[in-house]
């Protein structure tokens, strides 16, 4: 079973609508017992972070999704989701993130005529072969991306894949258990299904 965390901050139903059609059990839940319940859990976001650290401890979710990924569950954050993974953000003033990843999420600046938020399709660079989300995915593969920040990892081993947008920043992470993608797999047609059906499979 895989817990969908809603949250108030992502487009749970689109996210369930795509696990669902390659052939995954999900339940859509804000409660810590449904987390505990399952075998793996995705964090949706879209958002800001303060309001979205601030709706997982209103619901008390947090101690659940920590105990989860410390349990070596599997987990998946995806856009906001995966950037709450890490320690602050650029974007917030009151609150930290969960802390469960070194580094810090950082806002693109607004230069070479880029605009922010980076909005549209854009390339994967895969710096790591090995991660199991990228099964039968091609290198340059597009994705669809919606964000004005990314994360910036202390350890650069967890960083999978990379895009160019001004700067190479992290796009997909891995480390053991944790899996993170920067942009909307569930919008990214093809290439998003590919790595929404090898997280099923993991």
């Amino acid at each position: 079973m895989i817990a969908i965390i809603d949250y108030g901050m992502g487009n749970i139903h689109s996210v369930q609508k795509a696990l669902e059609s390659m052939g995954a059990k999900t339940i859509v839940t804000n409660k810590p017992d449904g987390i505990k319940a399952s075998d793996k859990a995705v964090l949706p976001g879209v958002g800001a972070f303060d309001d979205a650290m601030q709706e997982l401890k209103k619901q008390n979710l947090i101690s659940a999704l920590t105990e989860h990924i410390k349990s070596k569950k599997i987990f998946l954050g995806i856009c906001l989701g995966m950037q709450l993974l890490f320690e602050e953000s650029e974007e917030a003033r009151e609150s930290k993130g969960l802390g469960l990843l070194k580094g810090r999420v950082k806002k693109f600046e607004n230069k070479d005529n880029l605009k922010v938020p980076h909005m549209g399709w854009n390339q994967l660079k895969v710096k790591n072969s090995a991660c199991p989300l990228l099964k039968n995915v091609a290198d340059n593969s597009y994705v669809y991306f919606c964000h004005s920040y990314y994360p910036k990892p202390s350890d650069e081993r967890i960083i999978a894949v990379t895009t160019d947008y001004g700067v190479d920043f992290t796009s997909i992470l891995w480390q053991d258990n944790i899996y993170g993608a920067q942009f909307h797999p569930e919008k990214s047609q093809e290439t998003g299904l590919k790595i929404l059906r090898n997280f099923v499979n993991l």
